[in-house]
């Protein structure tokens, strides 16, 4: 349940109403303020709340019910889009974010070199993978604490703060200290005990929609981080698994919207893993654009051809230097990436 105020209600009779509420109730009261309304958002079972009581204080402009299982994510309990810091850079706010590096960390040549390259042609984070899920036991795992050190070099030679992934809560103090956007991956969306730890942290999660996952579920994952405490969270698509076999997963481009309409989380797009072919990464980033995401998520190599994992949908230097010149043409000729799909 959200109660709504009317614009420029006294800070006190906020205040005085919240308190009222969690008295003669058994929830928990959240004050959000926007840019013009003020919002209550009632945590808990709202079931036994007189909606008709509520409506009576004269500050009150409307009460809605809220059938989503999700709170702290929706839009409902928050109308204003969330911008989420990290160090000089946002994601989340009027300009493209685009996070870019190779799948895994190899060497410091290759991370520091990586880095450099997507600096100068305008990404503004760096990822790459020090600790690597992999389908098979046999294939290449990562440097592991080895990658983050590497991560960390590349840091201090670009600027660039880095995005690498978490495997398990015992890493979470190491991660902390160390990396700038915690990335949990696709394989664990729904690892609920590492997002409930990672939920007591203040470092921005970068969430990742699992292969077979629907939005709710996503937003769901999301809430489990946010209950703790921690509202920096970044949503990812980064394509769900179908009957279609020629890519590696179908990009859910439609998701983009439906998710800035549902929550106010900004929403980025990993066209590398959705389609797992290199030529593809280009056309499905412009899309990705085109529908409203708030950042691209692009692997690029150096020697895609022989790197350790997932050369395949990786795109080199030059490649991804011509992609970003194109996507900021788009947004030169006047191409907005948002949409009113809150009142939609």
């Amino acid at each position: 349940m959200i109660v709504i105020m009317k614009p420029k209600s006294p800070l006190k009779e906020i205040m005085m109403l919240k308190q009222k509420i969690e008295m003669d109730n058994d929830v928990s009261v959240n004050v959000i303020q926007g840019k013009e309304y003020c919002v209550l958002g009632l945590i808990g079972d709202t079931t036994t709340v007189d909606a008709g009581k509520i409506r009576a204080n004269e500050f009150v402009e409307n009460v809605k019910k809220v059938q989503q299982p999700y709170k702290l994510s929706n839009r409902l309990f928050h109308p204003d889009n969330t911008v989420v810091k990290i160090k000089d850079g946002s994601i989340g706010g009027d300009e493209l974010a685009v996070i870019a590096g190779p799948c895994s960390v190899e060497s410091e040549e290759q991370i520091v070199s990586i880095a450099k390259d997507v600096k100068k042609s305008g990404a503004k984070f760096l990822r790459g993978g020090a600790f690597k899920p992999r389908t098979s036991p046999y294939s290449f795992q990562g440097l592991r604490v080895r990658g983050l050190e590497l991560l960390k070099i590349a840091r201090e030679e670009t600027g660039l703060p880095i995005v690498t992934e978490i495997m398990s809560t015992d890493m979470i103090d190491r991660f902390v200290e160390d990396v700038d956007i915690i990335q949990v991956g696709a394989r664990n969306m729904q690892n609920f005990e590492l997002l409930k730890q990672l939920g007591k942290t203040k470092k921005p999660i970068l969430l990742k929609r699992g292969i077979s996952a629907t939005i709710e579920e996503l937003l769901m994952s999301a809430e489990y981080i946010m209950s703790g405490g921690n509202e920096n969270v970044i949503l990812c698509e980064r394509g769900i698994r179908t009957f279609e076999t020629y890519t590696r997963n179908t990009l859910d481009l439609s998701a983009v919207p439906v998710i800035k309409k549902l929550s106010h989380l900004p929403v980025i797009v990993d066209p590398s893993h959705a389609a797992g072919i290199w030529w593809m990464v280009e056309p499905l980033a412009k899309a990705a654009v085109a529908v409203g995401a708030d950042g691209l998520m692009i692997e690029v190599h150096n020697d895609p051809v022989n790197a350790k994992c997932d050369g395949q949908q990786s795109i080199k230097p030059k490649v991804f230097q011509k992609l970003m010149k194109d996507i900021d043409k788009m947004i030169n000729a006047g191409m907005s990436r948002e949409y009113d799909v809150v009142n939609i």
